[in-house]
């Protein structure tokens, strides 16, 4: 939380193992609001081992408003060659729809924002539909610059096994 936006009863805590049904929970209705509801095959097995396990791979921001969840935000570390130092990816920022406009999405990229200089990151990025218009809208009001000239390459599933076996 910033001093310009205030949010009252706001906490904006690291989540623990006890959330990861809260925070498939979070995918879940983001996936439904992205109209990709199909799409996710997480468990909260999953989250567990990748989240809190040995070599955890994200972490994640959970906001609450007097004890009840309002938001989260998955991330985890990359590195800008470019930069010379660690970057943080935002995975996922959500805010459940009784909570939006209240400065709690602000509040959780400030977070986020504060953990980046803390571990003296170069830069957050993040992905954005093109058919967001008020994430977009959002965004820019941060001063977050689209990067039009990239685009987004994903390789995943039997494209990923097939890339692998032909590594060898």
């Amino acid at each position: 939380m910033s001093a310009n936006h205030p949010v009252p009863g706001l906490l904006i805590r690291q989540a623990i193992q006890d959330d990861c049904p809260l925070i498939l929970d979070f995918i879940r209705e983001l996936a439904e609001y992205e109209k990709l509801s199909d799409k996710v095959v997480a468990t909260v097995d999953d989250l567990a081992e990748h989240l809190f396990g040995d070599v955890p791979r994200a972490s994640v921001l959970i906001a609450e408003i007097a004890n009840q969840a309002a938001g989260f935000a998955l991330y985890f570390h990359n590195f800008s060659t470019f930069l010379g130092q660690p970057g943080i990816y935002l995975e996922d920022l959500f805010v459940r729809p009784t909570h939006r406009g209240q400065g709690i999405g602000r509040a959780l990229l400030g977070k986020l924002a504060q953990r980046a200089i803390e571990m003296n990151c170069g830069r957050i990025e993040w992905a954005v539909l093109d058919w967001n218009q008020p994430a977009i809208d959002f965004y820019r009001s941060l001063g977050a610059i689209p990067l039009d000239e990239w685009i987004v390459n994903r390789i995943t599933g039997d494209n990923l096994a097939r890339l692998a076996d032909n590594s060898s």
